[in-house]
C-alpha cells in the first residue's frame, strides 16, 4: 500500500502528543493550592496540554486508519477495530476538554468567589472531575478492546508483529482487569501509566507502517 510511511509517521506525531500531555499534566493541587501567580501558570499549562492532546487525537486516528487500511478495512475485525478506536476517541475528547478547557475555569473561579459560591462551584468542579474519569474509562476499554482485535490479526504476520501482537494481548488483559477490578485508577499515575502502555504499542505499529513491511 502506498503512503504507509505517512500514516507511520502521523501515528508517532501523535502519541509523542499524548505523551507530553501526561508529562505535563498539572494536577488539581497544582491548580488549587498554590500562590495565584502559580495557579495562573498552572492554568495555561493545563489548557494548553489538553489542547495538545485534542489535536493529537485525530492525528493518531488517522495514523490507525493507514494501518487498518494495511491490515485489510475488509475484516470485520480490522474494521470493527477501528469503529470501536474511534468511538473511545470521542470519549477522550470529551475527558479533555473537560480537564483542560472545563476545570481550569472552574477552579479560578473558585480562587475568586466568596465562601457561599466556593462550596456550589466545588460541588460543579467534583462533578467535572466525575465525568471525566468516566470518559477516561471508556477510551482505555475501546482502545484495548481495538488492541486485542487487532493482535488477532497481527498473529499472522512476520515476528516483530507477532511480539507487537502479544504486548496488545498484555496490555489489553491488564488494563481490562485493572479497570473493572479498580486497581487502574484514572488519575494522573493510573491513567498516565495506560497512556505510556499505549504509546509503547503503537509506535511499534508506526515502525511496522514506516518500515512497510510485506511479510503476511
Amino acid at each position: 500500500m502506498k503512503h504507509t510511511k505517512i500514516y507511520g509517521i502521523a501515528l508517532i506525531i501523535g502519541t509523542l502528543g499524548g505523551i507530553i500531555t501526561m508529562v505535563f499534566h498539572p494536577t488539581g493541587h497544582d491548580l488549587l493550592n498554590q500562590p495565584d501567580e502559580i495557579a495562573r501558570r498552572n492554568e495555561l499549562i493545563a489548557t494548553a496540554v489538553h489542547v495538545l492532546a485534542i489535536i493529537s487525537l485525530p492525528i493518531t486516528f488517522f495514523g490507525l486508519l493507514g494501518f487498518c487500511r494495511r491490515l485489510g478495512l475488509a475484516n470485520p475485525l480490522v474494521s470493527l477495530g477501528l469503529i470501536v478506536y474511534g468511538f473511545g476517541s470521542i470519549a477522550l475528547m470529551s475527558a479533555a476538554v473537560l480537564s483542560g478547557l472545563v476545570g481550569p475555569v472552574l477552579t479560578r473561579k473558585i480562587l475568586e468567589a466568596d465562601e457561599a459560591t466556593k462550596k456550589i462551584l466545588s460541588a460543579i468542579l467534583r462533578s467535572n472531575y466525575e465525568l471525566n474519569q468516566g470518559f477516561d474509562k471508556i477510551f482505555v476499554v475501546a482502545t484495548v478492546v481495538a488492541f486485542i482485535l487487532w493482535s488477532i490479526l497481527l498473529l499472522k504476520k512476520s515476528r516483530f508483529m507477532q511480539l507487537t501482537a502479544i504486548l496488545g494481548f498484555i496490555i489489553g488483559v491488564l488494563s481490562l482487569v485493572g479497570v473493572f477490578s479498580g486497581h487502574l485508577r484514572m488519575d494522573i499515575h493510573g491513567f498516565g501509566a495506560f497512556i505510556f502502555a499505549q504509546s509503547v504499542w503503537l509506535i511499534l505499529v508506526a515502525i511496522f507502517m514506516i518500515r512497510g513491511e510485506s511479510r503476511d
